[in-house]
């Protein structure tokens, strides 16, 4: 099964960051737009595994004691880069606590035999991938420009810079991620409280 372990978003958040959707959607209607009702943060991939690894990954995630984390959502940024942009996102500043939850995750999880991550954690809110392209925000051999998010960069690039409030993350989940045609279904499979 596909695991992931991300946080949620406050529902006052996700309203205003939805609404944004909706207003700059038709100025890329090439785009995957990911539905405001899966948005998350995620803090960490792990991909597939084995069902009777669900327990274990369980149990090293509840050892994790790290403190709630206040996170603050505002503008955008294009990955790898405006010009050959794959993944259009919501910027997100937040206190050193999201930062260490992350790295603790990816210390308990690499006991389990799940890679670390290869880079630092950079805290963002996927929208938008252009269709048909991965999703990673490094630079891949045969990136080139595209224009699935050119217009939507113009459009923005009149606009004040987006704020979309801040909220106290106080919970982290496990994630499985089932896939289809018409997208990603996620099922929670455990919630740990962060303090």
């Amino acid at each position: 099964m596909r695991l992931f372990i991300a946080l949620d978003l406050d529902d006052g958040i996700c309203e205003c960051i939805s609404r944004f959707m909706a207003g700059v959607e038709p100025f890329a209607p090439d785009a995957r737009w990911v539905k405001p009702a899966s948005l998350h943060v995620t803090l960490k991939f792990i991909g597939e595994q084995p069902e009777a690894a669900v327990e274990g990954i369980k149990h090293a995630l509840a050892m994790i004691r790290a403190r709630a984390a206040e996170i603050h959502f505002r503008g955008y940024g294009f990955f790898p880069t405006p010009n050959s942009a794959r993944v259009f996102w919501v910027g997100m500043e937040a206190g050193p606590e999201l930062v260490s939850l992350a790295a603790s995750i990816d210390e308990k999880t690499a006991a389990l035999v799940i890679p670390k991550e290869e880079r630092a954690f950079s805290p963002h809110l996927t929208l938008a991938r252009a269709a048909g392209r991965s999703g990673a925000p490094r630079r891949m051999k045969g990136d080139r420009p595209n224009r699935v998010f050119q217009r939507l960069q113009e459009k923005l690039a009149a606009l004040p810079p987006p704020e979309f409030g801040t909220m106290t993350a106080r919970e982290f989940f496990l994630y499985r991620s089932q896939l289809s045609p018409k997208g990603s279904t996620y099922t929670k499979l455990q919630r740990f409280p962060l303090h």
